[in-house]
């Protein structure tokens, strides 16, 4: 029923892809995600080539449907990273942080597909522009750093600028919200902060189990005067980033405070001191649930919610 450009060109089951949640998005996740018909995404973030390419190699082991790699083009690593996705023939990468132009050329000679993160309709026709496979459109409802527009305003604006496949990002975590990217024209979706609770995933029970206890508010915007705005789950840190801002602090010392936090959150499960990168419908995820159980229950919960609108659609 969902079937669309995007199963085609990636060779999945169901238009979902995994966020791609540095410390989060492991291995285990991404082969977990793809097994269940998705498309898995291991996360590079700042780690060293070495690092990622055990991790990819881990993946293969676990599954032999298509996995992605999500790099981040402002890493330390970034070239040596690049050169093992080449290696390693990875299907598809998606991109955040910059222009992925360069790598382009290299990556679509060895049939990877690409699909570049935007925050806005001019950077998403660039990257049509430049060969993009499809594109990830990611609103500021998402958890991680975010730019200023809702999913809701930047979706079908860029579907209607771009004709290659668009991705939805931020704030979808259920059928409802599935069905609603639909509506708005993308043709799949990027789901990360529920896949957080996936029952395969490595992350800290801690994390999970303050994803699950959010509330409706707890999702809120920290160091936005960084130029790099994140949003995570309220707690002592959050509440020591909007003090140092409100007292003037310059973005290298609010930079420097949150070095090392993510990782403190996700790995070592520290709730206080460790930064908690989640998105808004945090509030909407309140069980840890294997990733096969997630996809099934959006596809059918979608497929339920659109009888509902035909048949409300019959009776007018």
């Amino acid at each position: 029923m969902f079937h669309t450009r995007l199963c085609d060109i990636l060779d999945i089951k169901y238009p979902i892809i995994q966020g791609g949640m540095a410390w989060v998005a492991t291995a285990e996740l991404a082969a977990a995600v793809s097994e269940a018909g998705g498309l898995g995404i291991i996360a590079a973030g700042n780690a060293p080539a070495d690092i990622v390419k055990n991790e990819i190699q881990k993946a293969k082991k676990m599954t032999k449907k298509p996995f992605g790699v999500n790099v981040m083009l402002l890493s330390p690593f970034i070239e040596e990273v690049m050169q093992v996705v080449y290696e390693e023939k990875i299907a598809v990468i998606t991109t955040g942080a910059g222009n992925p132009g360069k790598y382009m050329p290299k990556l679509r000679a060895i049939g990877t597909k690409i699909i570049p993160v935007v925050p806005s309709v001019a950077l998403a026709k660039r990257m049509e522009k430049l060969g993009a496979d499809a594109v990830i459109v990611e609103g500021t409802e998402a958890g991680g750093h975010i730019g200023e527009l809702t999913t809701m305003v930047l979706v079908p604006q860029v579907a209607n600028e771009v004709s290659i496949p668009v991705i939805a990002a931020g704030g979808i975590a259920d059928g409802r919200g599935f069905l609603g990217a639909i509506s708005l024209g993308a043709e799949g979706v990027q789901i990360g902060t529920r896949f957080i609770c996936a029952e395969e995933g490595t992350v800290h029970e801690n994390y999970k189990e303050k994803i699950i206890k959010a509330g409706d508010r707890d999702a809120i915007i920290s160091a936005r005067t960084t130029g790099h705005p994140v949003r995570v789950l309220r707690n002592k840190l959050s509440r020591e980033f909007a003090r140092l801002e409100k007292e003037g602090a310059l973005p290298n010392e609010l930079e420097e405070l949150g070095l090392g936090k993510l990782r403190l959150a996700v790995v070592e499960g520290d709730m206080e001191e460790g930064s908690i990168m989640a998105g808004q419908i945090a509030s909407l995820v309140k069980e840890i649930m294997p990733c096969k159980a997630i996809i099934e229950e959006i596809m059918m919960d979608a497929k339920m919610q659109l009888e509902i609108v035909n048949r409300l659609s019959k009776e007018e």
